[in-house]
């Protein structure tokens, strides 16, 4: 009778794993992971939404590897809020193979997007050679005007469509990452926007400085061509994305932030961005918990662990995870090594700035 018991409770178990689709055939549904999202947990601050993008994407509509509904699944399981989609103008080895025109990648990813209410950002790779290098015009309406001979009028193209201009992987190709005078002339003309001070699997410090100083948003992503999983691992922390702090959570929203340079790059447990954002975002994910007169909690509920010196101690605040420390005084000033405001300068705070 217990054998039977036992039996009974193992067919039991395989009704629930299997769903009966006629009497010869059965369906293994657990191993279709297509539905399940992870989510990435960083908190909202300050009244804004803290939203997660990656705004250089390629797909085989230009040197990329995936069809352009597959990097909207990719980013959708990934826990991101929004993608731009940014194949190259210049550079199409496919398009003899593919008819589709400077859009079509957008569209196949827009209608993808909309069937799971998910964010897809028109955009577009203007790619030269140094001096000038790569930048994406993000928010576009039409890619097809920047086909031209002159890159800067491709860029003026793009300023007319009310487009956010991000310049791409300053150190690439010849890891020099150099501020040329045409870059410094687009920027005081307010052509460049935004920079990326992490590209793929490389990050620029002197680009901290060149956002900190210029004003220009600091922004980081993954310049995905290949699958994401295989670059960046099953056991990947998080994939490199630019947070964007944003009023809604609608690509209008996203626009108006990034003009107003409200962004965190975020790569390998780094963030660099503005001292206000980070230390906003640092206030976000730390509840400070004071137990007596020598003991505090520190629970650190984002998904970013933080690392942190003050008072002669090294400190470690684990995502997701409360630590049990000595109170340190008030006006202790800790330096948070992971948070970077420049090349050679990071977020600051004490105790103080924290609300109990």
């Amino acid at each position: 009778m217990k054998k039977f018991s036992i039996f009974l409770m193992l067919c039991s178990a395989l009704s629930l794993q299997a769903q009966l689709r006629n009497n010869d055939v059965y369906e293994i549904t657990e191993m279709n992971r297509s539905q399940v999202r992870s989510e990435i947990r960083i908190p909202d601050f300050d009244g804004y939404k803290t939203l997660k993008c990656d705004f250089h994407i390629h797909t085989v509509f230009s040197d990329g590897k995936v069809w352009p509904d597959l990097r909207v699944a990719e980013a959708w399981q990934e826990g991101l809020d929004a993608v731009a989609i940014t194949d190259h103008i210049e550079y199409r080895p496919n398009k003899e193979i593919l008819k589709g025109d400077l859009n079509e990648s957008y569209k196949i990813a827009k209608r993808a997007g909309d069937g799971i209410r998910f964010m897809v950002i028109h955009g577009i790779e203007i790619t030269r050679s140094k001096p000038l290098g790569h930048l994406n015009a993000l928010f576009i309406n039409d890619g097809l005007p920047m086909d031209v001979e002159e890159p800067l009028d491709a860029i003026d193209e793009a300023i007319k469509q009310g487009a956010f201009i991000m310049w791409n992987h300053p150190g690439w190709p010849d890891d020099k990452s150099t501020l040329y005078p045409v870059h410094e002339k687009l920027i005081k003309a307010n052509k460049i926007h935004g920079v990326e001070v992490f590209n793929y699997m490389e990050y620029y410090p002197v680009a901290f400085d060149w956002c900190r100083d210029n004003g220009l948003a600091f922004m980081a992503n993954t310049d995905m061509h290949g699958l994401v999983n295989i670059d960046y691992g099953a056991k990947n922390k998080i994939r490199p994305m630019t947070l964007v702090l944003a009023k809604e959570r609608t690509i209008e929203s996203i626009k108006e932030a990034l003009f107003a340079k409200r962004s965190i790059a975020y790569f390998n447990g780094e963030l660099a961005g503005k001292q206000e954002h980070l230390k906003g975002l640092l206030k976000a994910s730390l509840k400070i918990r004071i137990i007596n007169d020598k003991y505090a909690e520190v629970t650190n509920i984002s998904d970013i662990t933080y690392r942190v010196i003050g008072g002669g101690n090294s400190y470690i605040f684990p995502a997701q995870k409360t630590i049990l420390m000595a109170v340190p005084g008030y006006d202790t000033i800790f330096t948070v090594e992971n948070c970077h405001t420049g090349s050679n300068e990071k977020l600051t705070v004490t105790v103080s700035d924290f609300d109990f």
